[in-house]
């Protein structure tokens, strides 16, 4: 079956129920009209995941609703999904179908696409994988021109490439990501490039220098730098800081600098409470800082961070909360004021919202 989880003749009424929602959050701080960015109708996802659900000696993708994991929605193909990812799922599955070592004891598939068509699945087990997994798993990586990862418990085995190279078309410039399997990344193409682009409007005719909290894999960073002298990143996962000097030296970015630490820590290190073998290399007070752009999780950004993000004259905040952002924001408003309002359509037919503000120190605070 084909699980119904889009609603492409329902998306502008849904898009602007988000937005009227979005408007009524925050109408207290009287922000600027709101800028909408929309997603494709389908096929947005650039990667998903399913359980594997066997049935004697049958192998097929399953979803569960929240709560109920004991019952399976079977599917063959997934609408949200790119549609490289629902052109390989009906293949691979064949494939596992056709190998009783492939299938056995397969627990679920993830994909991990591209716009330009690259594709890694990754095969999780509940079993050791050995020389004779391996060997099946090459001939289906062959004849579906993929990448293949196997993990099972303390296993990884990478057949190919452990990721993927995006490419996003930003201010008339392209760049290029590696994307790492298990990795966070955005996993809508489309409106990240939007959002991209949004941030870099945002930051033209800046002066000084950029520091950016929680950069992942230099999403942000790199197409950022064009208009800074120098850009000082933090990220606190090993695997995005790998990424993220991987694809400065990618993309011939020269003048960005990236520290392995969370925010909270940096926060201390730019008030001299603490200091930091990690940034042992790394003369903060060479940077003249004017704008500041955070990117955290759900929770939002912690109290010693946002008394230090007010110093800054430029303030762009992305938010996967609105809630928290909300919060956020009523601490950052006796110092700055909004320029620039932004709702990202990252997740269609959800609650999810992404939204973007470009914040400007107030003058009575220069």
């Amino acid at each position: 079956m084909t699980l119904n989880t889009t609603q492409p003749d329902e998306y502008e009424q849904q898009l602007e129920q988000k937005s009227s929602q979005l408007r009524e959050l925050f109408q207290h701080f009287s922000p600027p009209d709101l800028e909408i960015y929309d997603s494709p109708r389908e096929h947005y996802r650039m990667r998903a995941e399913f359980k594997i659900w066997q049935q004697g000696d049958s192998a097929s993708y399953a979803m569960f609703a929240p709560g109920e994991y004991k019952k399976p929605y079977l599917i063959d193909d997934f609408p949200v999904a790119a549609e490289r990812i629902n052109k390989l799922m009906p293949t691979l599955l064949a494939e596992i179908n056709r190998s009783e070592l492939l299938r056995q004891r397969l627990f679920s598939a993830e994909f991990l696409t591209t716009l330009k068509g690259e594709a890694l699945i990754t095969l999780i087990y509940h079993k050791p994988l050995g020389d004779d997994w391996k060997t099946e798993a090459e001939q289906v990586k062959i004849k579906l021109g993929i990448d293949i990862i196997g993990r099972s418990r303390k296993q990884k085995l990478v057949l190919g490439q452990d990721f993927v190279t995006e490419t996003l078309k930003v201010d008339g410039e392209t760049f290029n990501y590696q994307q790492v399997e298990a990795s966070f990344t955005q996993p809508n193409a489309k409106v990240c490039e939007k959002m991209l682009n949004w941030a870099v409007d945002c930051t033209k005719g800046s002066t000084g220098d950029l520091l950016e909290l929680y950069c992942g894999n230099g999403n942000f960073t790199i197409p950022l730098s064009r208009h800074f002298k120098q850009v000082l990143a933090t990220e606190i996962s090993k695997t995005s800081v790998n990424s993220a000097q991987y694809n400065f030296k990618l993309n011939n970015v020269e003048n960005a600098q990236i520290a392995r630490m969370a925010s909270e820590e940096f926060s201390q290190a730019m008030d001299k409470v603490r200091s930091f073998r990690r940034l042992q290399d790394i003369d903060l007070d060479s940077y003249e800082f004017s704008t500041v752009l955070v990117d955290p999780p759900r929770a939002g950004v912690d109290e010693h961070t946002i008394n230090i993000i007010k110093r800054f004259d430029n303030i762009i905040y992305i938010s996967c909360n609105p809630q928290t952002l909300l919060r956020d924001l009523a601490a950052i408003s006796d110092t700055h004021e909004i320029e620039r309002f932004a709702l990202f359509d990252q997740f269609p037919y959800t609650h999810h919202v992404e939204a973007g503000m470009l914040l400007r120190k107030k003058q009575t605070q220069m």
